[in-house]
């Protein structure tokens, strides 16, 4: 097995896995170990011959994991280079023949005559060999990836050609990157930061290295570092917040046959979901089971799902956490649920309103850090002690008939701030709910609403929490579309995370900000008495204007063969503002495509807007085949000259793989 260090997050000592806790009696702990990768890719498991073999795996791979998270930018593309050398060295040899040189190229997806390949060989054999060693092969990959689009916007500031004065820099900070006031200031920060040569650091001056370094850096990314940090006011009501949410948090595939793990909840959680479902039955020897009832899904004990909850809750974000509870369980069985929930959970479980008080509004995420809240029935309400059952039913499995259960007193009284009550209409609830009343859509009876009544839904959202979860006939775990969910203001949009796509990179898109902490303030307009209609959205124009190219990774489908990129741009928001437009695509070049197109949108509510790059093969006879994406929330994009780092399917970087744009953001006074 071929594993890069790069994709191994964490080690995990002893049987810390459901593979290998099931073979615990015939292998000791101190002989197991586990491999778990970054995205959704499965964990690996393995044996060792003796502990100290097993710690020196272990200590190994943690090292090496240090190692490459510890690299700087120059460290990562001098990896990348070792890594395409070991690639082409077919014989192992240390040095690469031409041969070996051109199928470098095609692994590169660079299609170029023999004649000039052989030239940029000769021009990099300094030793006159006919083969290249390892510091000829960099200075061959320096000649091919030398960047003739930076040069060019670095050429249009540069009077002498050979550095940027400080005044260049800063002339180019405030015109292209739109920086105004701040330009000369950070200019001299850019300088003190990226350049490499002591001599210019001196001048004041920044050469075409330390300008490129600074456009690959995460300064010169579409994403606006500041916004990838902890930004956003925690102190607003619950109900204010977009938060990021898992459906049958369980299931690591279908619906119908679906393997249930404990390492499902462990992705979420570290993906940074904040409301995660469980699914609940009874189960033997009095010990409740969660899986998808009324199907071929796997069982897993409830008991192990609460303490996997207990452990890995908070690593990824300290805010709170939903646990959004489908019970199908006896009164008996129920108990012991409460009681699972209550010891193992300890402090970490909410019981009681926050101040002993019945709210007007929920709490913050702020006020509630390190606590989890129950999501579920409840008798009665926090501001009376009533001894009457309420009736469950079963929402997800809404294609069969409704189950209904009593519920025990001892698990209503866990649920303080997310009761689940039935939804009647925006008119009833305005006059009887209450603040910590919730209802659960799905996602038809959610689209229907926020088509006929966008406004009314909005204005419910902004004081109670709204649940919406994929139809039960999705037994392919498919998802729906969340943002037009998110336009009416819906916070709990629960999507089945372990499906890579589109509605996958959406939601990954928006909580990519606020610090990866689950919840996103919704615009201010979503949160007061204002009558927004996403159907008719006031006049909150944008001009946005794009410039594409560079370098883009190989098809894994196609192999052997010279991709034919092409760039679609996609926005996603309010209706009026859904578009999409693509460049024409480049024959045979995968490496370093230049487009020079211009895609112009108008965005009318960019505080909803979410942007997406998506790169693809142009195939003619059949659909394109998909190669990276990225998606901003348009609020988050810095203007001017900006990298878009591409992610994979999976949503993992592909490394060295970017779109160079120019993006320019005006505002619109007047529709044409």
């Amino acid at each position: 097995i071929l594993v890069s260090v790069a994709d191994v997050e964490v080690v995990r000592e002893g049987h810390q896995s459901e593979v290998l806790l099931s073979v615990a009696e015939e292998f000791p702990a101190d002989l197991c170990f586990t491999l778990v990768f970054r995205g959704r890719r499965g964990n690996l498991d393995l044996v060792a011959e003796t502990p100290s073999e097993a710690q020196a795996w272990i200590r190994g791979v943690r090292k090496l994991i240090q190692n490459a998270e510890s690299m700087d930018d120059k460290e990562r593309v001098d990896q990348w280079i070792w890594d395409w050398f070991q690639k082409a060295d077919k014989n192992k040899d240390g040095r690469m023949n031409f041969k070996e040189v051109r199928t470098l190229l095609k692994m590169m997806n660079v299609d170029m005559n023999e004649e000039y390949a052989l030239h940029l060989f000769t021009l990099a054999d300094k030793s006159k060999s006919g083969c290249l060693e390892n510091e000829e092969f960099v200075q061959f990959y320096k000649i091919l990836t030398e960047r003739q689009d930076m040069r060019q916007v670095f050429h249009d500031y540069s009077q002498d050609g050979q550095t940027l004065t400080l005044a260049e820099l800063k002339d180019f900070l405030r015109q292209e990157q739109q920086e105004g006031e701040r330009s000369r200031e950070h200019a001299q920060e850019l300088i003190d930061r990226y350049e490499p040569s002591e001599t210019a650091k001196k001048q004041g001056a920044m050469s075409i290295d330390g300008f490129q370094m600074y456009l690959v850096s995460p300064e010169g990314a579409i994403l606006d570092p500041q916004r990838l940090t902890l930004n956003q006011d925690m102190s607003r009501p619950l109900s204010h917040y977009f938060i990021c949410s898992s459906h049958n948090t369980y299931l690591m595939e279908d619906q119908l046959r679906g393997q249930s793990s404990q390492e499902a909840y462990i992705q979420a959680l570290k993906r940074g979901c904040r409301c995660v479902e469980v699914d609940c039955w009874d189960g033997p020897n009095g010990e409740p089971v969660v899986y998808h009832g009324h199907t071929f899904t796997s069982k897993i004990l409830f008991r192990d799902v609460v303490t996997t909850l207990g452990e890995y809750a908070f690593k990824a974000s300290e805010f709170p956490v939903i646990l959004s509870l489908e019970n199908h369980c006896s009164v008996e069985q129920q108990k012991v649920m409460a009681q699972l929930l209550d010891t193992i959970l300890g402090d970490m479980l909410l019981r009681e309103p926050l101040d002993g008080l019945v709210p007007q509004e929920l709490p913050s995420p702020h006020d509630l850090k390190g606590k989890i809240l129950l999501k579920a029935k409840k008798i009665g309400g926090l501001e009376e002690s009533e001894t009457l059952t309420d009736e469950a039913t079963d929402e997800a499995c809404n294609f069969l008939s409704p189950q209904k259960s009593k519920f025990s007193r001892e698990l209503s009284d866990l649920v303080v701030y997310c009761k689940s009550v039935h939804f009647h209409s925006f008119e009833y609830s305005r006059l009887h709910s209450k603040c910590y009343e919730m209802s659960s859509f799905s996602e038809s009876k959610a689209r229907k609403l926020a088509k006929d009544t966008g406004t009314e839904f909005v204005h419910h959202n902004s004081r109670q929490l709204s649940r919406v979860y994929p139809s039960g006939m999705r037994t392919d775990s498919s998802n729906y579309n969340p943002q037009e969910l998110w336009n009416v203001g819906c916070q709990i949009v629960a999507l089945n995370v372990q499906t890579a796509g589109l509605e996958m990179d959406l939601n990954d898109g928006l909580f990519s900000q606020n610090g990866c902490c689950g919840y996103v303030l919704k615009p201010d307009f979503m949160r007061n008495d204002d009558s927004f209609d996403p159907e008719r959205p006031q006049d909150r124009d944008g001009y946005t204007s794009f410039q594409l190219g560079q370098q883009l990774p190989k098809v894994n489908q196609k192999e052997g063969s010279i991709v034919d990129p092409l760039v679609r741009v996609e926005i996603y928001g309010v209706s009026q503002d859904q578009a999409k437009q693509e460049t024409s695509y480049i024959y045979n070049n995968g490496f370093n495509p230049l487009w020079n197109e211009t895609l112009n949108f108008i965005i009318h509510v960019p505080e909803l807007a979410l942007v997406r790059f998506v790169v693809e093969d142009y195939d003619k006879t059949s659909r394109n085949d998909f190669m990276g994406q990225f998606t901003v929330p348009f609020t988050c994009i810095q203007p001017g000259y900006r990298h878009i780092h591409l992610l994979s399917k999976d949503g993992m970087a592909i490394p060295l793989s970017t779109l160079f744009v120019n993006v320019k953001i005006s505002e619109v006074t007047t529709e044409v």
